[in-house]
């Protein structure tokens, strides 16, 4: 009686999908429930190719840390370090710029920029960070800060956020990173002492940025103690932001990354959730243009998988990742485009490299 059930929640489901109805909260919880993964990635790779073919979108970008020093202690955070601990970082924008030169060519389109809270600098110092960057690369897009960063630097200057992303903007500020959701949930941002913006600041920081015309990204780490109905609840959230705003432009499900004995969680979440995750955001988000599957948290083979069960997108070059690897992941810290294209094409997809916001610049099918 309970598969015959799952199958019938399914079905009823998918007539939802195929007639282009929003899914409920406890639709949601259904394609969770069911045992049919494949029937679930089977939808929501319906809805992805009714959105974009065959095509799969990468971008030539390059992450950048000025920083890993952190008045926060997340739980599930290995990158962070306290200012006068081993390891600690704090680079002036001449340092991260003579860093990244030797690797910045004609196509690099996309700086990715995130760190730290660090109390020991000041706002000053985070907004001449993007605007010397600018300066010295204009031609490349600058993808930096939270929107828990966002919070953190109003409350350090004593700005509103709407003035922070303001004055962010004029310095070079293109987009924000999609970081510091975790669960949109207070019960788990209390249990894993996410010590940063609350959920509602969070989503705030995104509404205001969406309201200055910019758009950005969204995330979730799953896989640690949050339950089935917080990961929804946080879709939700997501879906209901966008139906106002309009501003994502893509949702990252982010696998968390145990590995340390200092994270404090012991699991990895296996293949199965991790396709599940991303095929339900796909027909859960029904709002957002792309959903990502984040190679460095999956691996690339997964990835390629993925791209069966409902995501556009697989991210970029990277080229040194440091916040999942510090955790314990075990994928590349980085991938070439040629690595990127044949990861795409492998999966029977037609590979598009992109801009940040997803303008197409070369196709290769």
């Amino acid at each position: 009686m309970p598969q015959m059930h799952t199958q019938y929640a399914l079905d009823a489901i998918a007539t939802k999908v195929f007639t282009g109805e929003r899914l409920t909260f406890e639709d949601g919880m259904a394609l969770y429930a069911s045992p049919n993964v494949l029937g679930v990635c089977q939808l929501a790779a319906h809805v992805c190719e009714k959105l974009h073919g065959n095509n799969v979108y990468f971008i030539e970008n390059m992450t950048l840390y000025f920083t890993n020093v952190c008045e926060a202690h997340c739980a599930f955070c290995a990158f962070r370090r306290d200012a006068d601990e081993d390891g600690a970082y704090t680079l002036s924008p001449a340092d991260v710029i003579a860093q990244a030169t030797p690797h910045v060519h004609a196509r690099t389109r996309e700086f990715h920029i995130t760190g730290g809270h660090n109390p020991h600098v000041p706002f000053a110092y985070y907004v001449d960070a993007v605007r010397q960057l600018k300066r010295a690369f204009p031609h490349i897009t600058i993808k930096a800060y939270t929107g828990a960063e966002i919070v953190f630097f109003a409350r350090q200057s004593g700005l509103s956020v709407r003035d922070v992303l303001i004055t962010l903007r004029e310095a070079g500020l293109d987009t924000l990173t999609g970081g510091g959701a975790e669960i949109l949930s207070e019960r788990y941002r209390q249990k894993m002492m996410v010590g940063k913006a609350t959920s509602a600041q969070w989503l705030d920081a995104h509404r205001t940025a969406h309201s200055l015309g910019m758009k950005t990204h969204a995330t979730m780490l799953y896989g640690s103690i949050e339950t089935i109905e917080e990961r929804m609840q946080h879709l939700i959230q997501l879906r209901t932001l966008q139906d106002e705003t309009d501003g994502f432009m893509v949702f990252i499900p982010l696998a968390v990354q145990p590995m340390k004995k200092s994270a404090g969680i012991k699991r990895r979440t296996s293949a199965f959730e991790d396709l599940r995750m991303i095929a339900i955001s796909r027909l859960m988000l029904d709002n957002f243009p792309h959903i990502k599957a984040y190679f460095i948290n999956i691996g690339t083979q997964l990835t390629q998988l993925a791209l069966a069960c409902g995501a556009s997108d697989v991210h970029g070059t990277l080229i040194r990742e440091r916040i999942s690897h510090a955790a314990g992941a075990r994928s590349e810290d980085g991938l070439t485009r040629d690595e990127l294209i044949h990861l795409i094409r492998g999966a029977g997809k037609v590979a598009i490299e992109r801009d940040t916001f997803y303008r197409p610049i070369e196709r290769y099918s």
